[in-house]
């Protein structure tokens, strides 16, 4: 829920019109505000934020549901391929 600074409820359009304007000012794509939760929860693990932890700062009452917010990015990619070459036949 988005309030106005007076407090009142912001009509249910507002928030994405101000979303709007934020990414042009930025010089930025277009996204969708839910576009950029998962944005957000990719970076946090790639940050190596607990999963726990993102799943508060996202306000999900499952983990399973952060889970899916949670995208694998190339660099984590590459990062367990390593590991798992490290494992298998020792650092080269």
């Amino acid at each position: 829920m988005f309030a106005t600074k007076h407090g009142s409820p912001i009509e249910r359009t507002e928030d994405c019109k101000i979303w709007k304007s934020i990414l042009q000012q930025a010089g930025v794509r277009d996204v969708r505000v839910h576009d950029a939760r998962h944005t957000a929860t990719t970076l946090l693990i790639e940050q190596d934020v607990n999963i726990r932890v993102v799943q508060q700062v996202l306000g999900h009452t499952r983990v399973t549901t952060t889970e899916r917010y949670t995208h694998v990015s190339t660099p984590l990619m590459r990062d367990a391929g390593e590991r798992l070459a490290s494992a298998l036949w020792g650092n080269p």
